[in-house]
């Protein structure tokens, strides 16, 4: 069982809970902060006191004071009129993930709600059920109202879930799982539930740890691709690296020596060849430029995974509610975007590679589309097609959302992040290079039968060895898409990552 604090996430722990299903529980020294903010709370609703969020409305009927018999009332009535998400629903994974994230940015006890609600939220986590949500409908700021309040539904028996693989009326779900509704939502507890990032941030998160998982599966791609091609070694020298200064390119051309350690199909300057062209010679400064994008992308999301994102905040310690903008999202917006550029550079790259490899013009003596006997067979034509369409989607998506804003709740919230749009926008240029890159490894695989795997280094033998078991040497056409699907999902695979890994 993980003991968090609302401090102590990080990507390790993330994953263990949110992919692996280990257990949570909140520690002692939460608790007594989560109290003691719900102690002043209700120290204000006594007091008679207008303050926002906790007896007034919301956005631009924060001036319309609400009697203290209707708090409740006006919990549940945002939670019900602010779910309005559509499209497809977010995957069990993102959802476990927004709770996670719910969880641990209220247990820093500056948000007012009771314990009983987090603990409901913990209790969804550990058995398993989780709540439909809606992938569209966020702006950003003031957080992810929509998709949190699709995630809040259930706890209060309204909405949907999703369990034991079946997607079911709340009722129904929880009746399954023995879990009870929250009876009532009592002041503020409803704006707490809603008013933060966590929709984006865990969808930027799962793209994270995906994305770092390229990085690793690029430069083994680099690797077979470059022994395929017959590449010079010289451009990974450690001398030119240091000369930029820049620490993404220094660590990939340090791990590509060691990947290509013992290759016999390497080659030096002027063996061959004078140079290479730019897709094998300026790959360090390419994939290490993408590294060092995800690094910072890393730094902003675990801080985002700990931060109180609520409005408005409580300071029991200092008798003050204040309403302030914690909630938008333009740190994770910002950061979104640019991981989506940095991991369509990823596909961009690969992608000429791949051409490299099918094409005997630029291919140093390998067969056309890389088969024995073409015309009569296509070989690897059309997976260079299939790379090049999804490199050119890569470019659509890669134009930033978070340079766009809409102005919403009459003008009071005239300035958005739209950082779920840049999260979602972001995961699914993941999911395309994954697919670019797993069309290279395949095809650098049959490139490398052409020259001899017993020439190949003693870390790329391995791959190459484990994915012939994938999917074998291709004589005469089959259907490909069966081929590119295994090695899609192989690549995606925790086994086959832990093989891989020279970063993380």
């Amino acid at each position: 069982m993980i003991t968090i604090n609302g401090t102590n996430l990080d990507l390790d722990s993330f994953k263990r809970i949110v992919f692996d299903y280990e257990e949570v529980r909140i520690s002692e020294e939460s608790i007594l902060l989560i109290n003691k903010a719900r102690e002043y709370v209700e120290k204000v609703i006594n007091s008679g006191k207008a303050v926002y969020g906790i007896n007034t409305g919301f956005g631009k009927l924060s001036d319309v004071s609400i009697e203290k018999e209707d708090l409740t009332k006006l919990q549940e009535n945002l939670i019900k009129s602010h779910a309005c998400g559509v499209g497809e629903v977010f995957s069990e994974y993102i959802v476990r993930g927004m709770l996670l994230l719910r969880v641990n940015a209220l247990i820093k006890g500056y948000s007012g709600i009771r314990l009983k609600v987090i603990d409901k939220m913990v209790e969804f986590l550990n058995k398993r059920i989780t709540p439909v949500v809606f992938s569209k409908g966020s702006l950003g700021a003031s957080g992810d109202l929509a998709p949190l309040s699709h995630m809040s539904l259930p706890l209060i028996g309204l909405g949907e879930v999703f369990f034991d693989g079946e997607r079911l009326s709340a009722s129904e779900g929880l009746k399954r799982a023995k879990i009870e509704a929250i009876d009532s939502l009592k002041a503020k507890e409803g704006l707490s539930l809603i008013n933060g990032t966590q929709a984006m941030t865990s969808v930027g998160v799962i793209a994270l740890i995906e994305a770092i998982n390229l990085i690793n599966l690029s430069m083994y791609n680099l690797a077979f691709s470059m022994q395929a091609l017959n590449g010079i070694i010289d451009v990974f020298d450690h001398k030119i690296h240091e000369l930029r200064n820049q620490k993404g390119q220094i660590e990939v051309s340090r791990i590509m020596l060691e990947i290509l350690e013992q290759s016999k199909l390497m080659t030096n300057q002027g063996e061959l060849r004078v140079q290479d062209a730019y897709s094998l010679r300026c790959s360090p400064q390419v994939i290490g430029a993408s590294l060092d994008v995800i690094n910072y992308c890393k730094d902003i999301l675990i801080r985002e995974m700990n931060a109180v994102t609520d409005n408005p905040i409580v300071f029991p310690d200092d008798n003050q509610v204040i309403s302030a903008g914690n909630f938008h999202g333009q740190p994770v917006a910002l950061a979104m975007d640019f991981l989506g550029i940095a991991v369509s550079e990823l596909a961009s790259i690969s992608e000429r590679r791949l051409e490299r490899l099918v094409n005997s013009s630029l291919s140093n003596g390998l067969p056309p589309f890389l088969v024995k006997k073409p015309g009569i067979n296509s070989g690897f034509m059309i997976v260079q097609y299939s790379a090049a369409s999804l490199v050119s989607e890569n470019k659509v998506l890669s134009h930033p959302a978070s340079v766009d804003s809409i102005p919403s709740s009459a003008n009071q919230e005239d300035h958005v992040s739209m950082g779920t749009i840049a999260a979602r926008k972001a995961l699914d240029i993941v999911e395309n290079t994954n697919d670019v890159l797993a069309m290279e490894l395949f095809t650098s695989l049959q490139a490398i039968d052409f020259k001899g795997k017993a020439d190949l280094s003693n870390k790329t033998r391995e791959v190459y060895d484990y994915m012939r078991k994938i999917v074998s040497f291709i004589d005469d056409d089959r259907i490909m898409y069966h081929e590119i699907h295994k090695v899609k999902e192989v690549v995606k695979t925790d086994e086959f990552k832990k093989m891989i890994k020279e970063v993380e």
